[in-house]
């Protein structure tokens, strides 16, 4: 299943890019397809099962989620930057 991430702040840069699709049912499942195909992004951004002290990811512009086990469904989109992104 494929879903809308958005980046912005310094995940942006370290991607290169403002938005892709990635793949995944749960949280980590998505940030791990991120990070085989963003590997600066995981490095600077990512821990083993989630991200990184001092980013976010927001899940349909609702609600913040950490939990590696966060379920995303079909036509989600994930936002993820960095907490000091909004200035």
């Amino acid at each position: 299943m494929s879903i809308t991430v958005e980046l912005f702040g310094i995940p942006r840069e370290r991607a290169g890019v403002a938005e892709t699709q990635a793949e995944g049912a749960r949280l980590d499942q998505v940030l791990a397809d991120l990070a085989r195909r963003f590997p600066r992004l995981a490095a600077d951004c990512f821990a083993r099962d989630g991200l990184q002290k001092g980013y976010l990811a927001n899940l349909n512009g609702q609600r913040f989620v950490s939990d590696p086990a966060t379920v995303i469904r079909p036509g989600d989109q994930l936002l993820i930057l960095s907490a000091d992104a909004g200035g």
